[in-house]
């Protein structure tokens, strides 16, 4: 059975969707869902409202929202519920996006001047702090403690992994267990409570909840490993931002390259990542390096074999219909390239 289930990860993980196709089954309801949230962030006060019109123009992938409705529609029909859970989670990852360029001085967003850039950091952080609130309001309205429960339960570990990561990145002291454990906390658990909450506003069983809060678990970390992967990318990996190395970073592509070096090498590339201010050719010996010693390489395996997890344990769930498109939609955020 398991040989079975790797067959069919493998050859579906060959194939690469766009982003529209990866969420043509849900395109309606995510047009609902722009109108739903849009409502419930209105203000009127007019600053607070100013901001949040510039806010709703810098659209994203809208990952999030897609992974419940996609959950939501396996084990019953997409409700009130399902937009009631999908604007909860983009609440609080609107947030938490807002706080991160003030805590990280980052100008952009999106490709838009970020809020702090435009309005400064006390309107970005209070807007971040309505966002919050908003969540939480919404969830007591309409009586959704599970749902409060889950997110509430993700905020927590989000913000407890970004003070793991700020420890560890200051004494430089990142293995392999910190990370995945610092990215379960900072990325999973968000895309985790996506998976959970969807099914929440579906069906009763724990069970389902359980493993589908499993199955988003494995989704984040992959879609954080694709991520890392971008920063010491060449053409066929996608746009190499190399962001994380100017930025001293310690990610998954340079653990599994520190690995296979010796220590003469760990020396010279520590030194170069430690350095707050990089020249090019520093960047580009570090890039280098994590491709010399197969670093990209073993990070794509990893990114394969937890996709390939993710897949086989929704293949153990008893969907009434569109586990399909939900692997599509897994295809599509480990192959994206950008």
């Amino acid at each position: 059975m398991t040989n079975q289930l790797l067959t069919h990860s493998d050859r579906y993980l060959g194939s690469s969707p766009s982003l529209k196709e990866a969420t043509r089954p849900v395109q309606e309801d995510l047009r609902v869902f722009r109108s739903f949230f849009k409502k419930e962030i209105s203000s009127d006060v007019f600053l607070l409202d100013q901001i949040i019109q510039y806010l709703l123009r810098q659209k994203g992938k809208e990952i999030r929202p897609t992974l419940v409705f996609m959950t939501a529609r396996m084990f019953g029909e997409i409700t009130e519920r399902s937009f009631i859970a999908a604007t909860m989670i983009e609440l609080l990852h609107t947030a938490t996006l807002i706080h991160d360029d003030v805590v990280d001085e980052s100008d952009k967003r999106r490709g838009f001047l970020s809020i702090n850039k435009i309005w400064r950091n006390k309107a970005g952080v209070l807007l971040g702090d309505f966002l919050l609130s908003k969540g939480l309001l919404i969830a007591l309205e309409n009586q959704e403690y599970q749902l409060l429960q889950v997110l509430s339960d993700a905020v927590r570990k989000m913000s407890e992994g970004e003070l793991r990561q700020l420890k560890t990145s200051n004494l430089f002291n990142m293995t392999e267990e910190r990370y995945f454990q610092i990215i379960s906390e900072k990325t999973a658990s968000l895309i985790s409570a996506c998976c959970q909450c969807g099914a929440i506003a579906s069906v009763s069983d724990p069970l389902i909840i359980e493993k589908m809060g499993e199955i988003g678990h494995k989704i984040g970390i992959a879609f954080q490993i694709k991520d890392d992967l971008f920063d010491y990318g060449i053409d066929d990996i996608g746009k190499p931002t190399r962001n994380d190395i100017k930025e001293r970073k310690v990610t998954l592509p340079l653990i599994y390259a520190l690995q296979n070096a010796t220590n003469s090498e760990k020396r010279v590339i520590r030194r170069l990542m430690k350095k707050r201010r990089k020249k090019t050719k520093e960047i580009d010996q570090i890039v280098e390096f994590v491709h010399n010693k197969n670093g990209l390489k073993l990070a794509e395996l990893k990114l394969r074999e937890i996709s390939e997890a993710a897949l086989q344990l929704l293949n153990t769930i008893p969907a009434a219909r569109g586990s399909e498109d939900f692997e599509a939609l897994v295809n599509f955020i480990i192959t994206r390239n950008k």
